[in-house]
């Protein structure tokens, strides 16, 4: 079985990521880390259990990874029009505890495991070629903490939990039945809709909030 591992908002700039996320939820989501084996850096935000936010975004003072960055950030035209329809959380991120079974059993779907960062201690993470999203963004990135899972308690708990999420497809019936076959503890629940748009309903603080 898959784990739900981090959902992602995937912004032009890490500063309009931030905004986006406090104009839905009322939370200024902290930073997190700079991923200098990636070019790219976060902002994280628990949403309980094993499950956290993340907003990322290119670093614009990262070094070429020498490789295609993950999440579709290389393709910042992509990136800034999902963003201008409002398509922000775009990517979201399973945990595998063997991916080389993930990825043989779906070779075209999530592209190659590249192992991250150089340095010990490593994680093996799902990028295709050309570092577009897997299914456009309707299938989840994979991800293999090879034992080191993330640590929660590095991440700030600022109270918000996620409560359900959705995503609207215009097959969905092929892929809920995508979904299944992955067998993932928390997918989201899949809505026939004209392009690809997730949204979370997640519980603040100051109540439930939708974040898109």
């Amino acid at each position: 079985m898959l784990k739900l591992d981090h959902i992602t908002v995937i912004a032009p700039t890490l500063a309009d990521g931030v905004a986006h996320v406090r104009d839905c939820l009322g939370i200024e989501v902290p930073f997190g880390t700079r991923h200098d084996y990636m070019g790219t850096h976060n902002h994280r935000l628990q949403l309980g259990g094993s499950v956290y936010l993340e907003i990322v975004a290119r670093d614009p003072m990262g070094s070429d990874p020498g490789r295609a960055r993950w999440f579709g950030l290389d393709d910042q035209d992509k990136v800034r029009t999902d963003w201008s329809e409002g398509r922000r959380l775009r990517g979201w991120v399973a945990n595998a505890e063997n991916l080389a079974s993930v990825l043989s059993s779906h070779p075209t779907v999530f592209g190659e495991e590249v192992s991250l960062p150089t340095e010990e201690p490593a994680f093996g993470f799902t990028i295709p070629p050309d570092g577009a999203l897997p299914l456009d963004g309707a299938a989840p990135s994979i991800i293999d903490h090879r034992g080191d899972p993330t640590s929660m308690a590095v991440i700030p708990d600022l109270g918000a939990r996620l409560h359900s999420w959705s995503l609207e497809h215009p097959e969905p019936v092929a892929l809920a039945a995508f979904l299944n076959a992955l067998c993932i503890d928390r997918p989201p629940k899949i809505i026939k809709g004209p392009q690809i748009r997730y949204r979370a309903r997640i519980e603040t603080p100051t109540g439930m909030k939708e974040l898109t």
